[in-house]
């Protein structure tokens, strides 16, 4: 395989793929480099070319025809203090990336275990469609969803990231469709860098502490270099949606049609149960349990159009946590050593071990059968429903005074590389080993055992007048602790134990990858040398994972007269993950690149260049497949340029596409064709036969720089991914109403389970499982334009520096067979975690050194109003969230006499700006369920930060 590689890369012609760079740090000095240049690499042959993300053969970011911004970590952090993740965020680029805050399911399933992990997402096209790279190389995936966390690059040792904003699958390799993210490290270390930073919102929550150290130091007489980090990170977060009064239970009512549209509202609650238990049945239906076990009649809300909430009453309401907490110690440590003059290698080891917490949903009993001489139930209501001749009646509850299922996500990921490089003459060698391995231990804490808690609720009296569990008269062994759920706070904590159990799993996720490449010049032409680049990678990547709590369990219900059916029993956990044997994927790449120099110094061309790219790639289990990128650099003037790309990309399935085992969450939305919301299990199915998708970009765009203070760069984009992969949920609206429609043939019928077909619609046949499947169906389209422009000047005598960066986006679509397309674009929630899109995205960041030893930056950050919902064909009384700002100001001090130190205060959010509150419209069943506001608003309020940084 590998010889066939090699042969067809050999007789390829010269193409080649450009990835340039056309912006500097986030506040160029006047002193700064050149526009588009980069920092020169440590090499053996002392080589002072620039690194070019995105390519092999070009060597000056001014000649590359791909856009590039360029981000320095200090600058950017003056003004977004936090995680480098975090603060990537204010590039309008970015749209749609998750982290601690972006309404993540507390079971993990928005990144296969670990829903908080940070997520990098270009264009808003999906996190898989985004390659993380750290100098150039691939970043092993923190999870079996082929996910990078990013928390595991070691931010004290970055000293650039390069985001590549187009299409890069040829000289990457998959996942570069929407574009990459390339953490470039310092490599020259000199001496100690400490960084200290503490920070706390205006309201006492969301405290963050940050520590780092960084030391370098050349070895063996200049031959060696040594370079070591370390950081620590705690974030308390914000442990409930209900911290913050601006949020107030927010969520859509409806079910968008013209008698019932869809409405966005808050201070939403469940209308059939409460905090303490709402009897729904039998002589007492209606009443409420106060907290001492009395009850009263249950105050009602006012109605909406989803019969299951209401605004206001005495309902319960979800309340899960707004920001997820995190703790992460980041490790790093190189040493490079210059064998000869020609020969240069390097060993690097770097981790992260790292903690997410997060907290969803507390315990429901949703309808359960109560026996009327349950021993908990005061006497005077026992002896009401036996007068009544009533045995049992039911009830719902949503334990709000419990605690809350939750997860404590583990991850433990160690990254390995080594590597080879040098010169033969007038070409450059290079040779690279990745291992990485990521294990994520995943505790599910109060996940809820069905077969204890119907034990639990069938309460009992013994013979010695003792309250027990009914199952303890018959099973001597049983350790059940009878469960009271009359009233808020009225369940011991020894019952809540019984019922709610930690869980476990652990996935373990393995890269060995191998690149090697040359590069060099072979020839010229009239108009200068041809740089070509011939290069090849094989990598495997591997998973296996484990769980006590799994699809298969289900509860024993022998001896349980309620709550648990011995001809049907439920799951035995509310929330499982599966057990998968090792799977693994095999790769084989070629690439083949090169720039050309066309033409020269004649009049309207400066400078004329075609670059491209060809690779060919080979899945063990996804087929065979080419991807190319072809580029041009026009020079028109020394001051004025065109550039300009098309290329075809791919993204492979993950291994969690193609092999993750069945996966059940218990779900409970509305089923439209029986008018019901049954609470059951909603199955998440693999799928063996997917193939890669595939990424068709073109880029056009202009840079103009008059003068060494001012530049600017528009570029447009258009994007098309065809064979796309989505996974295809049964239980949404859409997909249910074409079932529905087509009778029963609609091959979309085959994701819902129920008894009786089609035809029924009583609720007896309600559906009784959704499932939710991964297809090659459906196409993305996105076009847009960026803007980028850079001023430096004196204001007063003093630097003065301002840099903008726009995005114009104004469609995502979305189309899928049978269904109409959607447009995402300038939407705020979507279906299958779709995440804000706005249309309008806007940065700014001004620099001002007042005095000699003080600086001021501001960032202000803006995006447009969008629709609540893209989906067409919906009804909505107002379709519509608000436009939405953020000021951010630091202002920092470098005391005479400390060196090269600075201490610094910021003021995030400065004028304390609420997000606009709104919610998806497959949350409607569920009071507050994950909602409140669009990913990619600040849901902090006000935040302060102090720091203080030092070098020597």
């Amino acid at each position: 395989m590998v010889k066939r590689v090699l042969l067809l890369n050999a007789s390829l012609g010269a193409l080649v793929l450009a990835g340039p760079i056309h912006a500097q740090g986030m506040a160029p000095s006047p002193e700064g480099p050149e526009q588009g240049e980069g920092q020169a690499d440590r090499s053996s042959a002392g080589n002072s070319d620039i690194v070019v993300t995105g390519s092999r053969v070009i060597t000056n970011g001014n000649n590359s025809p791909t856009p590039v911004t360029v981000i320095s970590p200090e600058q950017v952090q003056a003004v977004q203090p936090g995680n480098l993740a975090d603060t990537l965020q204010v590039l309008p680029v970015f749209s749609g990336s998750r982290g601690s805050g972006s309404n993540p399911s507390a079971t993990g399933s928005v990144g296969a275990g670990n829903g908080s992990a940070n997520q990098l997402n270009l264009r808003n096209l999906g996190t898989q469609e985004t390659l993380v790279l750290m100098d150039g190389r691939r970043v092993p995936p923190t999870l079996i969803s082929g996910i990078v966390d990013v928390d595991s690059i070691p931010e004290m040792m970055v000293s650039r990231v390069d985001v590549v904003t187009g299409g890069a699958s040829a000289v990457y390799g998959s996942d570069a469709v929407a574009g990459v993210v390339n953490y470039i490290l310092d490599k020259n270390l000199q001496g100690f860098k400490v960084e200290l930073e503490s920070g706390i919102s205006q309201r006492g929550d969301a405290a963050k502490y940050r520590a780092g150290i960084a030391w370098g130091t050349d070895l063996l007489d200049g031959r060696g270099h040594f370079e070591f980090s370390y950081q620590y990170q705690k974030e308390s977060g914000i442990l409930r949606r209900s911290n913050r009064s601006w949020m107030r239970q927010a969520g859509i009512t409806g079910a968008g049609t013209d008698p019932n549209p869809y409405v966005n509202q808050t201070d939403l609650r469940q209308a059939q149960m409460t905090s303490g238990g709402l009897i729904r049945s039998g002589i007492f239906n209606g009443m409420l349990f106060n907290p001492d076990g009395t009850l009263r009649p249950f105050v009602r809300g006012d109605s909406t159009g989803t019969a299951s909430i209401q605004i206001g009453g005495d309902g319960a309401y979800y309340d899960s946590s707004l920001l997820a907490p995190l703790e992460f110690n980041q490790f790093f440590g190189r040493f490079d050593y210059d064998f000869s003059d020609s020969v240069h290698g390097y060993v690097q080891i770097g981790g992260n071990l790292k903690t997410n917490t997060s907290y969803a949903d507390n315990l429901l009993l949703q309808n359960v059968t109560i026996s009327s001489a349950n021993p908990y139930l005061l006497p005077a209501y026992r002896a009401a429903l036996a007068n009544a001749g009533e045995a049992t009646f039911t009830m719902s509850e949503l334990m709000m005074a419990e605690d809350r299922l939750g997860t404590y996500a583990k991850t433990s990921q160690v990254n390995i590389a080594a590597g080879l490089d040098g010169n033969v003459g007038a070409f450059k060698w290079t040779l690279d080993y990745i291992h990485g391995q990521s294990i994520l231990k995943s505790r599910q804490f109060n996940n809820v055992n069905s077969q204890h808690l119907a034990e639990a609720l069938d309460a009992v009296t013994d013979g010695n007048g003792n309250i027990v569990c009914r199952i303890a008269l018959t099973d001597s062994a049983t350790q059940c602790t009878p469960l009271n759920p009359f009233g808020a706070g009225a369940p011991s904590d020894e019952a809540l134990a019984y019922v709610q159990q930690d869980t476990h799993y652990r996935a373990e996720t393995v890269l060995d990858d191998v690149t090697a490449s040359v590069s060099g010049s072979p020839f010229e032409t009239w108009a200068g040398p041809v740089n070509m680049a011939l290069s090849g990678e094989w990598r495997k990547l591997s998973f296996v994972s484990q769980s006590d709590a799994t699809p298969d369990d289900h509860a024993d219900c022998t001896g349980l007269p309620y709550n648990c059916s011995a001809s049907n029993p439920p799951l035995l956990w509310l929330n499982t993950f599966p057990i998968s044997p090792k799977v693994s994927n095999t790769v084989w790449e070629g690439a083949l690149e090169a720039s050309i120099p066309l033409l020269r110094d004649i009049p309207l061309v400066d400078s004329f260049d075609l670059s491209g790219a060809i690779r060919y790639t080979s899945y063990q289990t996804s087929g065979e497949y080419w991807t190319w990128k072809v580029g041009i650099d026009w020079h028109l003037t020394d001051t004025f340029r065109i550039r300009g790309t098309r290329s075809r990309d791919i993204r492979a399935p993950t291994l969690n596409d193609l092999f993750a085992p069945t996966f059940i969450s218990i779900v409970n939305p509305t089923d439209l064709l029986t008018n019901t919301s049954p609470r059951v299990p909603g199955v998440n199915d693999s799928n063996r036969d997917l193939k890669a998708e595939i990424g068709n970009t073109f880029t056009v765009g202009a840079v103009w720089r008059p003068s060494r203070q001012f530049n600017i760069a528009v570029d447009y984009y258009h994007i098309k991914v065809t064979n796309a992969i989505t996974n295809v949920q049964g239980q949404t609206a859409q997909i249910q109403r074409i079932c529905y429609e087509s009778g029963g043939t609609s091959p979309y019928c085959a994701l819902q389970d129920r008894p009786n077909g089609f035809a029924d619609t009583s609720p007896a046949n309600a559906v009784t499982a959704w499932h939710s499947r991964s297809i090659n169906l459906s196409s993305i389209e996105t076009e847009g334009v960026d803007v980028e422009a850079n001023f430096q000047t004196s204001l007063a005598g003093r630097p003065f520096a301002i840099r903008f960066l726009g995005a114009y986006q104004p469609h995502i679509y979305y189309a899928q067979p049978g269904l109409i397309t959607t447009d995402q674009g300038g939407a705020a929630f979507g279906p299958l975690g779709v995440a804000a899109a706005p249309t309008v995205r806007l940065t700014g960041l001004v620099h001002f050194e007042p005095l000699e030893r003080v600086s001021i930056d501001v960032l202000q950050r803006w995006r447009n109003a969008m629709k609540i919902s893209g989906v067409p064909g919906e009804v909505w009384v107002n379709n519509h969230l608000p436009a939405f700002a953020t000021t951010n100001v630091t202002v920092t001090f470098r005391p005479e006499g400390w060196g090269n130190a600075s201490v610094y205060a910021n003021i995030q959010n400065l004028f304390d700006a609420d997000p606009p509150t709104g919610g998806y419209t497959g949350n409607g069943t569920r009071a507050g369920y994950r909602d409140g506001y669009a990913v990619g608003d600040n849901p902090l309020g006000r935040y302060f930060t102090v720091g203080v940084k030092l070098s020597f």
